[in-house]
């Protein structure tokens, strides 16, 4: 089995490189399952209905999501949809699921999308209590296990290494653009990345156009971001899993420009 999970999705731009790309990938890695998060698809913000229906039609597995959620009002249209998965560590009673579980090959996968709580800007529940009711929840039921972790801190990502290493199949972070060269199959068996990078503008900050972002650092105004243009990377990475008993064999950074 091997999975394909690609980094943030940074607009438009991001997007039709993810088309460009993705069936040369699956075909020639020999994917089974693709996880992608969207939550900067829309503009850099959010995901709108339109590229929704443009990633289902990609046969993308599983989106997830994390500060951007909501970025967009059209996502309470498709929100409810078994490939969106929004951080399960959201207040309770908020619409849409922090996780589901697919079938393939024969295996029942858990997606689970979290969001870490230092430097990012959102109110949300503990990460790592709520990962412990969710492994509570769906014992038994998921052969793989694989967790997106969109968090700003390096040590957050790392001490949820520590906390899930052995209890689920993989554990990647996302939200900081920036593809981490950390990979790793931990002694207990779980395939391991800080983050995955982006998929979007390779000259950029992050995604957003360099100028504007220098002049916000130079001058300290508050200059409104805007998409960076030109050629655009692929960040991601491939977990590949043993069949029989369901651990990572092997973890691989992608790159592609």
């Amino acid at each position: 089995m091997k999975i394909l999970a690609i980094g943030d999705l940074v607009g438009e731009r991001g997007v039709r490189k993810l088309k460009q790309e993705l069936g040369k990938l699956k075909e020639e890695k020999q994917i089974d399952f693709v996880i992608v998060n969207a939550e900067n698809s829309a503009g850099g913000m959010g995901i709108t209905s339109s590229i929704f229906q443009e990633l289902k039609q990609l046969q993308i597995n599983a989106i997830t999501m994390g500060n951007h959620t909501w970025g967009k009002k059209d996502i309470f249209h498709f929100i409810d949809d078994e490939i969106m998965n929004r951080p399960a560590n959201y207040s309770r009673g908020v619409v849409g699921k922090g996780y589901h579980i697919y079938s393939c090959r024969g295996k029942q996968i858990a997606v689970i999308n979290l969001i870490g709580r230092t430097d990012i800007g959102v109110q949300s529940d503990n990460p790592f209590s709520k990962m412990e009711d969710i492994l509570q929840e769906i014992n038994g039921k998921a052969d793989i296990i694989i967790v997106d972790f969109h968090a700003e801190a390096t040590a957050e990502k790392i001490a949820m290494k520590h906390f899930l290493d052995g209890k689920i199949t993989a554990l990647f972070g996302t939200h900081t653009h920036v593809q981490t060269a950390d990979e790793e199959i931990t002694e207990k068996g779980t395939a391991y990345i800080t983050d995955v990078g982006m998929t979007g503008p390779s000259h950029s900050v992050i995604g957003m156009d360099v100028e504007v972002s220098v002049k916000r650092f130079v001058t300290s105004l508050p200059e409104r971001y805007k998409l960076a243009e030109g050629n655009c990377m692929l960040n991601g990475i491939i977990i590949e899993i043993n069949d029989e008993d369901c651990r990572a064999v092997s973890i691989e950074r992608i790159n592609l420009k």
